[in-house]
Protein backbone atom coordinates (compact mmCIF):
# COMPACT_ATOMS: atom_id res chain seq x y z
CA UNK A 1 0.00 0.00 0.00
CA UNK A 2 1.21 3.75 -0.83
CA UNK A 3 -1.66 5.27 -0.02
CA UNK A 4 -4.52 5.75 3.23
CA UNK A 5 -7.49 3.34 2.09
CA UNK A 6 -9.35 6.23 4.25
CA UNK A 7 -7.90 10.24 3.28
CA UNK A 8 -5.71 9.22 -0.08
CA UNK A 9 -2.74 10.71 1.67
CA UNK A 10 0.45 9.22 1.20
CA UNK A 11 1.54 6.46 4.03
CA UNK A 12 4.76 6.80 5.84
CA UNK A 13 6.80 4.63 7.83
CA UNK A 14 6.72 5.45 11.38
CA UNK A 15 7.78 3.93 14.36
CA UNK A 16 4.33 2.70 16.27
CA UNK A 17 4.49 -0.31 18.87
CA UNK A 18 7.79 -1.09 18.68
CA UNK A 19 7.95 -1.59 14.85
CA UNK A 20 7.94 0.16 11.74
CA UNK A 21 4.75 0.50 10.19
CA UNK A 22 3.07 2.50 7.22
CA UNK A 23 0.57 4.75 8.82
CA UNK A 24 -1.34 8.00 7.30
CA UNK A 25 0.53 11.34 8.91
CA UNK A 26 -2.52 12.69 8.77
CA UNK A 27 -3.24 14.04 12.14
CA UNK A 28 -7.21 14.07 11.77
CA UNK A 29 -7.25 10.30 10.14
CA UNK A 30 -4.25 8.35 11.71
CA UNK A 31 -4.84 4.77 9.52
CA UNK A 32 -2.31 2.55 10.66
CA UNK A 33 -1.50 -0.68 8.41
CA UNK A 34 -0.82 -3.40 10.77
CA UNK A 35 -0.28 -6.25 8.63
CA UNK A 36 -1.51 -8.50 11.11
CA UNK A 37 -0.70 -12.23 9.31
CA UNK A 38 -3.90 -13.93 7.51
CA UNK A 39 -5.22 -17.34 9.86
CA UNK A 40 -4.94 -20.30 7.34
CA UNK A 41 -5.72 -23.84 8.56
CA UNK A 42 -4.01 -27.03 7.19
CA UNK A 43 -4.84 -30.55 7.07
CA UNK A 44 -2.70 -33.83 7.25
CA UNK A 45 -5.38 -36.06 5.80
CA UNK A 46 -4.90 -39.83 6.12
CA UNK A 47 -6.14 -42.92 4.99
CA UNK A 48 -5.04 -46.37 5.76
CA UNK A 49 -1.58 -45.46 6.04
CA UNK A 50 -1.06 -42.87 3.74
CA UNK A 51 -1.30 -38.94 3.53
CA UNK A 52 -2.99 -36.93 0.73
CA UNK A 53 -0.28 -34.29 -1.15
CA UNK A 54 -2.01 -31.81 -3.23
CA UNK A 55 -0.82 -29.52 -6.10
CA UNK A 56 -2.73 -26.29 -6.14
CA UNK A 57 -3.33 -24.64 -9.51
CA UNK A 58 -0.52 -22.44 -10.67
CA UNK A 59 2.36 -24.30 -8.58
CA UNK A 60 5.06 -25.89 -10.59
CA UNK A 61 4.29 -29.87 -11.37
CA UNK A 62 6.86 -30.96 -8.58
CA UNK A 63 5.23 -28.70 -5.65
CA UNK A 64 2.78 -30.94 -3.50
CA UNK A 65 1.90 -29.57 0.12
CA UNK A 66 -1.22 -30.29 2.75
CA UNK A 67 -4.85 -29.34 2.15
CA UNK A 68 -5.04 -25.50 3.30
CA UNK A 69 -7.52 -22.69 3.23
CA UNK A 70 -8.67 -19.39 4.37
CA UNK A 71 -10.31 -19.83 8.11
CA UNK A 72 -13.16 -17.43 7.26
CA UNK A 73 -15.42 -14.89 9.49
CA UNK A 74 -17.16 -16.71 11.96
CA UNK A 75 -15.64 -19.69 11.81
CA UNK A 76 -13.50 -22.01 14.18
CA UNK A 77 -10.08 -23.23 12.73
CA UNK A 78 -11.61 -27.03 13.46
CA UNK A 79 -14.43 -26.31 11.21
CA UNK A 80 -12.36 -24.51 8.86
CA UNK A 81 -10.40 -27.40 8.47
CA UNK A 82 -12.90 -30.24 7.79
CA UNK A 83 -14.75 -27.75 5.66
CA UNK A 84 -11.37 -27.59 3.73
CA UNK A 85 -10.86 -31.10 3.34
CA UNK A 86 -14.11 -31.68 1.59
CA UNK A 87 -14.29 -28.44 -0.50
CA UNK A 88 -10.54 -29.18 -2.32
CA UNK A 89 -10.55 -33.41 -1.80
CA UNK A 90 -14.50 -33.99 -1.92
CA UNK A 91 -13.93 -36.23 1.18
CA UNK A 92 -15.75 -35.96 4.72
CA UNK A 93 -13.11 -35.75 7.10
CA UNK A 94 -13.13 -36.61 10.94
CA UNK A 95 -11.16 -34.79 13.69
CA UNK A 96 -7.80 -36.09 14.43
CA UNK A 97 -5.58 -33.77 16.87
CA UNK A 98 -4.04 -30.71 16.72
CA UNK A 99 -0.74 -30.83 15.52
CA UNK A 100 0.48 -26.60 16.03
CA UNK A 101 0.79 -23.13 14.96
CA UNK A 102 2.79 -21.82 12.38
CA UNK A 103 4.17 -19.03 10.83
CA UNK A 104 5.07 -18.61 7.40
CA UNK A 105 6.19 -14.93 6.72
CA UNK A 106 6.28 -15.26 2.82
CA UNK A 107 2.82 -15.12 2.53
CA UNK A 108 1.94 -13.45 5.89
CA UNK A 109 0.09 -16.13 7.45
CA UNK A 110 -0.45 -18.27 10.24
CA UNK A 111 -0.79 -21.72 9.76
CA UNK A 112 -2.53 -23.76 12.38
CA UNK A 113 -2.92 -27.36 11.73
CA UNK A 114 -4.47 -30.38 12.16
CA UNK A 115 -4.18 -34.12 11.90
CA UNK A 116 -7.28 -35.29 10.02
CA UNK A 117 -8.99 -39.05 8.98
CA UNK A 118 -10.83 -39.99 5.69
CA UNK A 119 -12.60 -43.18 5.17
CA UNK A 120 -11.73 -43.28 1.62
CA UNK A 121 -8.89 -43.12 -1.33
CA UNK A 122 -11.84 -42.15 -3.89
CA UNK A 123 -11.42 -37.70 -4.07
CA UNK A 124 -13.21 -35.55 -6.13
CA UNK A 125 -10.64 -32.79 -6.63
CA UNK A 126 -11.86 -29.28 -6.19
CA UNK A 127 -10.62 -28.37 -10.57
CA UNK A 128 -10.18 -24.36 -9.35
CA UNK A 129 -8.20 -24.98 -6.50
CA UNK A 130 -6.36 -28.74 -6.70
CA UNK A 131 -4.58 -29.68 -9.87
CA UNK A 132 -3.44 -32.63 -9.12
CA UNK A 133 -3.13 -35.24 -5.81
CA UNK A 134 -1.08 -38.01 -4.20
CA UNK A 135 -1.45 -40.09 -1.53
CA UNK A 136 1.92 -41.30 -0.17
CA UNK A 137 2.51 -43.42 2.18
CA UNK A 138 3.35 -42.55 5.78
CA UNK A 139 6.38 -44.58 6.10
CA UNK A 140 8.25 -42.67 2.82
CA UNK A 141 6.66 -39.01 3.02
CA UNK A 142 9.45 -36.16 3.11
CA UNK A 143 8.36 -33.05 5.25
CA UNK A 144 9.77 -29.67 3.59
CA UNK A 145 11.02 -26.57 5.05
CA UNK A 146 8.24 -23.97 3.98
CA UNK A 147 5.39 -23.68 5.72
CA UNK A 148 3.14 -26.78 6.44
CA UNK A 149 6.14 -28.86 5.92
CA UNK A 150 6.97 -28.42 9.75
CA UNK A 151 3.44 -28.95 10.74
CA UNK A 152 4.12 -32.59 8.77
CA UNK A 153 7.62 -33.44 10.20
CA UNK A 154 6.27 -32.54 13.81
CA UNK A 155 2.77 -34.92 12.87
CA UNK A 156 5.54 -37.78 12.10
CA UNK A 157 7.86 -37.12 15.18
CA UNK A 158 4.20 -37.89 17.50
CA UNK A 159 4.32 -41.18 15.11
CA UNK A 160 8.07 -41.84 16.29
CA UNK A 161 8.81 -41.10 12.54
CA UNK A 162 12.32 -38.80 12.78
CA UNK A 163 12.64 -37.37 9.13
CA UNK A 164 14.66 -33.93 8.45
CA UNK A 165 13.32 -31.21 6.46
CA UNK A 166 14.29 -30.84 2.71
CA UNK A 167 14.21 -28.16 0.22
CA UNK A 168 10.56 -27.84 -0.62
CA UNK A 169 12.08 -27.55 -4.21
CA UNK A 170 13.76 -31.00 -3.75
CA UNK A 171 11.73 -32.85 -1.99
CA UNK A 172 9.60 -35.45 -4.93
CA UNK A 173 7.34 -37.00 -2.16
Amino acid sequence: MKYCPYCGSPLMRMPLSGRERHACPEPKCGWVHWNNPIPVVAAIVEHDDHVILVRNVGWPEHWYGLVTGFLESGEMPEEAVLREVEEEIGLKATMGSYIGMYEFYRSNQLIIAYHVTVDSHAVNLCQQEIAAHKWVPIDVVQPWTAGTGKALRDWLQGRGIERELGDFDSVRN
